[in-house]
């Protein structure tokens, strides 16, 4: 699978692939149309408007030709030394392992900043998307926020190249 950044020329594709209404079911809302979504991902690459916190969006495609899948993202607040990562795999595609790939492809990269505290919010009932979690590494806490556990991975921090800050 490929990570490609999100685009607003991604809008009409990801419509259909987020269109199905049982997707939304632990998501909340309702799909949105082309056009919303359209509008939606222009204010997501623009970027966020609080200067201290970035925004990073990115939509799922199958290696090659193959159609997009779905979206990961996080959301980089480096003030309180966190980030907290969200993903949405459309219908047709869930149960191949696809949300798992990219959640820990993310989880891997932001690993890699100086980010102390990564945070995922999964419905209690959402068995699928907290399996996605725990293999990722995250664990889940007794903490709700919005009706959905706030599930928590504490990265390692990022060991610096041989000899740049050692003695």
């Amino acid at each position: 699978m490929e990570l490609l950044p999100l685009r607003v020329e991604h809008a009409a594709e990801m419509a259909r692939v987020l269109g199905d209404p049982v997707l939304h079911e632990f998501i909340g809302g309702a799909p949105l149309t082309a056009g919303a979504l359209r509008e939606r991902y222009a204010r997501l690459a623009a970027g966020s408007p609080d200067p201290a916190v970035v925004w990073c969006n990115w939509v799922l495609r199958l290696r090659g030709d193959g159609p997009l899948v779905g979206t990961v993202q996080a959301t980089v607040t480096p003030a309180r030394d966190t980030a907290e990562l969200a993903w949405v795999i459309g219908t047709p595609w869930q149960g191949r392992g696809f949300a798992t790939e990219a959640a820990r492809a993310l989880t891997a990269w932001l690993a890699q900043l100086p980010v102390g505290l990564l945070i995922a919010h999964v419905h209690p009932g959402h068995h699928a998307s907290a399996a996605v979690a725990a293999a990722c590494g995250f664990a889940p806490t007794p903490h709700l926020v919005d009706g959905e556990t706030r599930w928590e991975l504490r990265p390692r921090a990022a060991r610096p190249p041989r000899g740049v800050g050692q003695p």
